[in-house]
């Protein structure tokens, strides 16, 4: 069986116990890919696109990113693409788009 391909969005290494998690657990089941935002961001970004990747090629996306309009614009990539995200603990409510509680 072909390995599920995870891109983990993340701000300042905010999804690295995560992704110790999947790599320790996972076996051989995912392939993890990070995307990282390490520096300073204005409290509004009204054009996210210099911060996310234009093409996402995965399977699955786990936002872990802290900044809300990135979060919108990261969901908004994923959705046109068919890919789902996982967000926990954030309030975005979109199709494809799954908030558990943290």
């Amino acid at each position: 069986m072909k390995p599920q391909r995870i891109l983990v969005v993340e701000q300042n290494g905010s999804g690295t116990h995560k992704v110790k998690g999947l790599l320790t657990h996972g076996g051989n089941a995912f392939v993890v890919e990070r995307w990282s935002i390490d520096t300073p961001l204005a409290p509004i970004i009204d054009d996210a696109s210099e911060y996310l990747p234009k093409r996402i090629e995965a399977d699955l996306v786990l936002d872990f990113l802290k900044h809300p309009d990135l979060t919108q614009d990261l969901a908004n990539i994923c959705r046109r693409q068919g890919i789902p995200v996982v967000a926990s603990g954030k309030k975005l409510q979109m199709e494809g788009v799954l908030t558990p509680p943290t």
